[in-house]
């Protein structure tokens, strides 16, 4: 049995797609165009309106998402994608992450 090509649309047997209860962004994504295509699709949007205060608490969580893209941008072949098939970038991005945790948990001489 052959396997499907990347990219093709076609899933493998395993774990179902799960929708998520919300999405979160930033001002960037503030359109009732982005809402109600979530609200169509059953997700809580959660984002903040311009000219609007921020919404409280969003801001920890944003901190994660942009320090983990700060960490893998040390790695330049993942500032730019270079790789033009799916599974090269997903097998870098893996090994950047593998990179950054060993790094972090080696001790200390």
């Amino acid at each position: 049995m052959a396997t499907p090509p990347a990219g093709a649309g076609v899933r493998l047997p395993g774990q179902p797609r799960r929708r998520p209860e919300a999405l979160l962004g930033d001002k960037g994504y503030d359109s009732n165009p982005n809402r109600e295509e979530l609200r169509k699709r059953r997700i809580l949007p959660v984002i903040s309106r311009r000219g609007a205060p921020n919404i409280k608490g969003i801001g920890k969580l944003r901190y994660v998402v942009e320090q983990t893209f700060a960490l893998l941008h040390h790695f330049k072949r993942l500032a730019v994608r270079w790789e033009r098939r799916t599974e090269l970038h997903d097998a870098f991005v893996s090994l950047a992450f593998s990179l950054i945790c060993w790094r972090r948990l080696k001790p200390e001489p």
